[in-house]
């Protein structure tokens, strides 16, 4: 595997995360670049994680021909224009989830790293966790039969300040695009299909936005899943998989290590701890990708990440949630 060049768009607060992931790596990827809108910001970071050049400007970042992929970190509406341009740029590109606020600007940025024959994955770093991928390979080997139900919550409490993307309307602010994202890719990644039938409930707050979200997703054949997001509502961040043969569950399954799986055997814990921020995994698969030539990650085609964005947009028209830029 060649060595590739990293850089950074938006040195954001998960941007952290991943440049210690990326340390983490050092045969195959080299920190090199990191583009911010304050030059400043940029070398304070570049300088943080060693990172050897640092840019003023988004569009310095991408036209530097050493750059081989580019991790797009800035908020959730500045996404699509960040992709696009790293796209049309030929620049492989993974983008922080949620990928897009909505599936038509997710539907452009596909299609766009189509046309240029780029190399385009959604960042949704905990699908490529230890503990995830053993329990992938778990369901895949029968370990409980049929996956039949899912449940997953992942919930906080955050003070309500209307000037926080979280709670701000026009930052595409909410629990369901923050944190339900991650509840619906688990759901996705088990079932392997978008759901037939989304019945749902989100609670507005004050500004808005959705403070919590309930939903109930049905896949046929006696499949269903069950999630809930908040912002305003701690929760255990759980998932659990109950099949016709057993069950399998994972504490703080978003950025856990461990899977307890429970079936005609007995019980048995995998404890999978991993080092660093753990964000190396995604890092390591868009570069494992390039290498083969891929213009998608197996482990998570674009044409799911399409589906679990029509999948929002579903449940926020149905509760008549739309952004003001909508």
């Amino acid at each position: 595997m060649k060595k590739y060049k990293w850089g950074i768009l938006g040195p954001g607060v998960i941007a952290n995360s991943f440049a210690e992931g990326l340390t983490a790596l050092p045969e195959t990827a080299e920190l090199y670049a990191v583009g911010s809108r304050d030059a400043g910001r940029a070398r304070a970071f570049a300088d943080k994680y060693g990172f050897k050049k640092a840019f003023g400007s988004y569009i310095e970042l991408v036209s530097d021909p050493e750059v081989d992929i580019i991790y797009v970190s800035t908020q959730n509406t500045q996404h699509e224009e960040a992709v696009l341009t790293c796209l049309e740029a030929k620049k492989a590109v993974i983008c922080e989830k949620p990928f897009a606020v909505n599936s038509k600007q997710t539907r452009r940025m596909i299609d766009t790293a189509g046309a240029n024959g780029v190399f385009l994955m959604e960042a949704m770093w905990t699908r490529f966790l230890p503990s995830i991928v053993k329990t992938r390979s778990l369901v895949a080997d029968g370990a409980i039969g049929e996956a039949l139900h899912v449940n997953a919550d992942f919930g906080f409490r955050a003070g309500v300040d209307p000037d926080s993307r979280l709670f701000d309307p026009k930052a595409a602010g909410g629990s369901l695009l923050d944190v339900g994202v991650y509840n619906l890719a688990f759901c996705s990644m088990i079932f392997k299909q978008k759901p037939r039938r989304i019945q749902s409930h989100l609670s507005l707050g004050a500004t808005s936005v959705d403070e919590s979200a309930v939903v109930i997703l049905s896949y046929g054949g006696g499949r269903s899943a069950s999630v809930f997001s908040a912002i305003r509502t701690p929760t255990a961040h759980d998932a659990a998989i109950y099949g016709e043969d057993g069950y399998i569950k994972l504490p703080s399954y978003w950025h856990g290590n461990a899977v307890i799986l429970s079936n005609k055997d007995g019980v048995r814990e995998f404890r999978l701890p991993f080092e660093s921020s753990g964000f190396q995994y995604e890092a390591a698969e868009a570069m494992a990708c390039l290498d083969k030539g891929l213009l998608e990650s197996p482990a998570l085609p674009l044409e799911e990440t399409l589906s679990i964005s029509e999948t929002m947009d579903m449940i926020r028209f149905d509760n008549n949630l739309q952004y003001p830029f909508e």
